[in-house]
């Protein structure tokens, strides 16, 4: 069991009397946890007290007000549901009596639904007791009565390798399906080069060389560079962009499910994509040797890669050659600009690496023998680009900019859906090169919307809080990285003092707590129609220009941008005429709705990157259910007052060795420190700390990782 020290009660253990504190203006959104629900308002987190608990769904809007309890906390009491979060629920069809039940696989949520006896939609799907289905919510639970449903789709047996994402897809209202009416309009745009080059804003770039380079699996090109040499010793990038807003009008079909959608969703095993195929994969994906309409910004930089000038336009373009980052990767090495890293660990998986390695270079020296058709030497180019990149690190490094050092880790699926290894996709200097071009890109533009003061959808990262950075700093001089010096400066928000602990950190068992430390101490970067600057990347001005196939912000971008360069080349009466297309008329056009377009973006952001962390999870787990029982190295990576989360060493997996799991003994839970210690033997977990642990449990509908310890530091390590 275990007791956070903050919440202990008086010494004569008296109940402090009940005090409400009506304030029916004050709102947040539900968070759910499994014997508990929070209510996340810009006053604070306050505990949902039990008797409101019933109504309530994960994500929902609702109005509260606050209680004030006998040990001094905070709670609130829920007056109503201002948004619904969740359309349709995933569970368990059952049957009593004449009603259908929906007993749901949300284990957080502490109702079923029912269906109505003259609901025939099981019968008619071929649902049967124990299957798994997607329920379309007709009435929501109240504190009285259960809610209701009809069912949608059935997903199959409790087997069903894609449950676990069904799940997550319902709990955020997502679909695979698209609107038909999007569907009929996507299909009827076409590419026509010649009437689009009439254009007097677009110009034609066909003749210069332009490669794309992406993931070897990736399906759709929104980017790609072009990069030469100056007389003078710099250089003189070309970011290329689909153009999107070329064929998106503003408020077609298209647009209006964009809009509602926002962005792409990534999740395990597909993607829910902002915008139709047709464009994302076809007229919008910049392929190799086919033409293509782009958004240009040709940036001069000088030697050291200080901007000197750049120059926006809508362009006409022809990717010369499709890389993947890999291969880029490998010549790079073979061209001596960087280096491998060393390989460790089972022989097994030391030689597939190195024959993943060959690969590479084999897809990259097909790349190099096409480049060689137009005159260019792939290599050189890369080589090139890859100087830049490390010169525009440096320079964003001077300016006080912090690059957190971050793995992504996901399951490999196979054709049925079925995780077959767990891997870790890091940073390269492939991957860098287009990272700090599109960088560069997106403060370009931004400079540029802002030195005319135009409104559009900003980029915004915010200081930290003091009191986020203050625990971090407490935490990262405990394990020894930084001295109490370095600590006061993260504390006071010293950019350099955080790149500073990154740095200590890399390359070490550490790396990991590190980075998730300081992330979780920075503020989440929200879409705002003024600039106000970028924290982490120390940039005074910043958007996203980059991705408007599956960014609707970059999209608004895109218009805006379009918009002011008709007005100051062309003329106010010519802006006027493309006026209604891009950025429309009235109350429902773009400058009147922008600042509700970037509430939306920011939060289906955030709920589109929930999921896909969801679904990974998911997978992650059921990789693990064929391994109960064995053991594992890992790292305590953080201790709440649930338990200790440890990272695994051979696929950074995290999972929980739950409070209850170490004994009956009492544990004292420090939140600024972040350690348990027993209250009668005194043990003592902390982060940083080495330990074994065995997989003992996994939940694959809920994504959940549990593990017992098997070894753990002694007393006083």
């Amino acid at each position: 069991m275990g007791r956070n020290n903050k919440h202990k009660r008086s010494a004569r253990n008296k109940r402090a009397p009940v005090r409400s504190e009506r304030r029916p203006s004050l709102t947040g959104r539900v968070q759910l946890h499994e014997h508990s629900a929070y209510v996340v308002t810009d006053n604070g987190d306050y505990k949902v007290m039990g008797r409101g608990k019933r109504e309530i769904m994960d994500g929902d809007i609702v109005a509260v007000s606050i209680k004030t309890g006998p040990r001094g906390d905070r709670r609130a009491v829920i007056e109503g549901v201002v948004e619904r979060a969740a359309i349709s629920v995933v569970g368990t069809y059952q049957t009593a009596g004449p009603l259908g039940v929906i007993e749901p696989l949300d284990s957080r949520l502490k109702a079923d639904f029912f269906m109505l006896p003259e609901d025939t939609s099981a019968e008619r799907l071929g649902v049967h007791p124990g299957d798994a289905v997607v329920a379309r919510i007709l009435t929501y639970p109240t504190r009285l009565e259960s809610g209701t449903v009809t069912l949608e789709r059935r997903i199959g047996g409790d087997d069903a390798p894609d449950l676990g994402v069904q799940y997550v897809m319902a709990r955020y209202g997502y679909t695979d399906s698209y609107p038909e009416t999007a569907l009929a309009e996507a299909e009827e745009l076409s590419l026509d080069v010649a009437t689009a080059l009439k254009d007097p804003l677009r110009r034609d770039l066909r003749d210069r060389f332009i490669i794309t380079i992406d993931p070897v699996d990736a399906r759709d090109f929104d980017d790609a560079i072009s990069l030469e040499r100056t007389t003078q010793g710099g250089y003189k990038l070309g970011v290329h962009i689909a153009d999107v807003s070329h064929y998106v009008a503003w408020d077609g079909h298209i647009d209006l499910e964009a809009r509602h959608r926002t962005t792409s969703v990534y999740l395990a095993d597909r993607v829910l994509p902002m915008l139709p195929e047709r464009l994302s994969n076809d007229l919008c994906s910049l392929r190799p040797d086919e033409d293509r309409l782009a958004f240009t910004v040709d940036i001069e930089l000088d030697a050291q890669g200080h901007v000197r000038h750049y120059d926006p336009y809508p362009s006409v373009i022809r990717s010369r050659v499709r890389m993947d980052y890999d291969g880029a990767e490998a010549l790079l090495v073979r061209a001596g600009a960087v280096e491998y890293s060393v390989l460790e660990g089972a022989a097994e998986d030391v030689a597939a690496a190195e024959a993943s390695r060959e690969e590479a270079l084999e897809r990259g020296l097909t790349c190099e023998e096409t480049a060689r058709d137009y005159d260019v030497d792939l290599s050189d180019f890369l080589v090139a680009a890859n100087e830049l990149a490390e010169r525009r690190r440096r320079i964003r490094r001077a300016r006080g900019s912090v690059d957190f050092d971050t793995a992504e880790i996901r399951a490999l699926l196979d054709e049925d859906g079925i995780p077959v290894q767990i891997v870790a996709r890091e940073r390269s200097c492939a991957t860098s090169l287009i990272e700090e071009a599109m960088l560069l890109a997106n403060e370009c533009v931004a400079e540029w919307l802002a030195d005319r003061d135009i409104e559009a959808c900003y980029r915004v990262h915010e200081d930290p809080s003091p009191d986020s950075l203050h625990g971090a700093a407490v935490a990262l001089a405990q394990l020894g990285i930084i001295d109490d010096r370095r600590a006061a400066g993260i504390a006071l928000g010293s950019p350099d003092e955080l790149q500073v602990a990154v740095d200590a950190a890399a390359g070490t068992a550490n790396a990991p707590l590190v980075n998730t430390l300081l992330l979780r101490s920075m503020q989440r970067a929200l879409y705002k129609p003024r600039n106000e600057g970028h924290f982490a990347l120390a940039a005074p001005c910043y958007c996203h220009f980059t991705s408007p196939i599956r960014r609707y912000p970059d999209l608004v971008v895109h218009r805006v941008l379009k918009l002011q360069l008709a007005y100051e080349q062309l003329g106010g009466k010519d802006a006027l005429v493309r006026t209604p297309r891009l950025i429309g008329r009235g109350r429902e056009s773009l400058p009147r709705i922008l600042p509700q377009i970037c509430r939306a973006c920011s939060d289906a952001e955030r709920a589109a990157d929930a999921a896909s962390h969801a679904t990974q999870k998911i997978k992650i787990a059921q990789y693990y259910e064929d391994r109960l029982g064995e053991r594992y190295a890992g790292t305590i990576s953080w201790v709440s007052s649930m338990g200790l989360f440890v990272r695994l060493d051979l696929t950074q997996v995290e999972g929980l060795v739950s409070i209850k799991s170490l004994g009956s003994e009492w544990f004292e839970f420090d939140e600024d420190a972040l350690t348990l210690t027993g209250a009668d033997t005194g043990r003592r977990f902390e982060l940083g700390q080495r330990v074994i642990i065995e997989v003992s449990r996994v939940n694959t509908t809920r994504g959940h990782l549990d593990f017992r310890l098997i070894h753990e530091p002694e007393f006083g390590d």
